[in-house]
């Protein structure tokens, strides 16, 4: 079954590999908040503090977790925050189509409104019913399962409603904006019309 669910060629490795670019950041509960900003319905910024963050109801998913490298690890269980109910608590402007998940050091992933909204997307604090190790994105990372897996940003710090798409840190150095790896889109030479910002 493993093999129906592996897109275009993805492996299942040994182990689970991890992934990231620049340095583990060091986690302070008493300074961290969640920022929601930019294209909001009351055209305010809002910062949820952790202790309120951490008291958010939290969902599971079970999902793969496929990376562009062409590892795939199957069958995780993220257990986190929606982002339903983020939307709930703020919600974006009529016009937001795009969002902007940034994390620590202004490393910044552009996600279509469809994929931020997907019924398998998730704000994950755990994997395997136990938080996040530090190297996989503790305290919060952004799961989008049906995407590679830049774009689902470890060390998750806020998200920015955009009503015109803008590329992130992986899409400006030449990954693909949409990442779907069942049509292997990895780099953006690959990109059809419409399928980037203008």
């Amino acid at each position: 079954m493993e093999e129906s669910r592996l897109p275009p060629g993805q492996y299942v490795p040994r182990g689970r590999p991890v992934i990231h670019y620049g340095r583990v950041p060091v986690f302070k509960p008493e300074s961290w908040d969640f920022m929601v900003f930019g294209a909001t319905a009351s055209g305010e910024e809002h910062r949820i503090p952790w202790s309120d963050f951490e008291q958010l109801p939290r969902s599971t998913r079970v999902a793969d977790f496929h990376c562009v490298t062409k590892f795939s690890l199957m069958a995780n269980e993220w257990r986190g925050v929606t982002p339903a109910t983020i939307m709930a608590a703020v919600p974006p402007d009529p016009g937001v189509r795009h969002v902007m998940i940034w994390a620590e050091y202004g490393y910044g992933a552009n996600l279509r409104m469809a994929d931020f909204a997907a019924p398998d997307t998730l704000f994950a604090m755990e994997l395997d019913e136990k938080p996040l190790s530090p190297d996989r994105g503790f305290p919060l990372r952004i799961v989008v399962p049906h995407l590679y897996a830049w774009k689902s940003v470890k060390w998750v710090r806020g998200i920015e409603y955009l009503l015109e798409d803008r590329r992130g840190f992986w899409e400006e150095r030449g990954y693909h904006n949409i990442a779907d790896p069942w049509r292997e889109q990895r780099y953006s030479y690959q990109e059809e019309p419409g399928e980037g910002p203008p």
